[in-house]
């Protein structure tokens, strides 16, 4: 028997790498490299991961619904 294999999983690990959620990548990538090169700071990237998610979600959302049965 197949193991049943989410596509979610796959699209997300494109969707990540597409254009239009470039910037929003790279923003959460800068803020993460500032919190952890200042141990102690009360910042946090949680607006920077939103907004990464959000543009994830978008790009799967259509991908993902055309996938099921």
């Amino acid at each position: 028997m197949s193991e049943v294999v989410d596509p979610a999983v796959e699209l997300r690990e494109k969707c990540a790498n597409e254009p239009q959620c470039r910037p929003a990548k790279e923003k959460l990538e800068e803020c993460t490299k500032r919190v952890n090169s200042h141990p102690g700071t009360t910042e946090n990237c949680q607006e920077e991961l939103f907004d990464f998610l959000r543009c994830v979600d978008a790009c799967v959302a259509p991908k993902l619904f055309a996938k099921l049965k």
